[in-house]
């Protein structure tokens, strides 16, 4: 399973930007999808995430700022940012839960990151 991201780049505080991530290749079920966030020296942070049902969680940090969504095309979901802040500067990866088709073994993978910058 393959992870493509796309939509981050430069904006300004305030401003708001678009993440949008899709995974492709042969898997039985798609579990949940999210974003995580990496920070240069610091923890990996758990941005948000959606389950297949729909229930999403946030961190505390963008709850009310950040949304995170399905889109119709099978394993796709978006990241909405909204009043973006200097601090929400990083590299930005999106990630899938997934069962393997022979196995139904439970897989996390992870895309190539996207980078968020937030500056004025």
């Amino acid at each position: 399973v393959q992870l493509q991201a796309s939509g981050g780049g430069l904006v300004q505080p305030g401003g708001s930007l678009k993440l949008s991530c899709a995974a492709s290749g042969g898997m039985f079920s798609s579990e949940a999808m999210g974003w995580y966030r990496q920070i240069p020296l610091r923890q990996r942070e758990l941005v948000a995430s959606i389950t297949s049902s729909g229930y999403t969680d946030y961190a505390d940090s963008v709850k009310g700022r950040f949304t995170i969504s399905r889109g119709d095309a099978k394993n796709t979901v978006f990241l909405q940012m909204n009043s973006l802040k200097p601090e929400d500067t990083a590299t930005y990866y999106c990630y899938i839960v997934y069962l393997q088709e022979l196995n139904l073994r439970e897989i996390r993978s992870f895309g190539r990151g996207t980078q968020v910058t937030v500056s004025s």
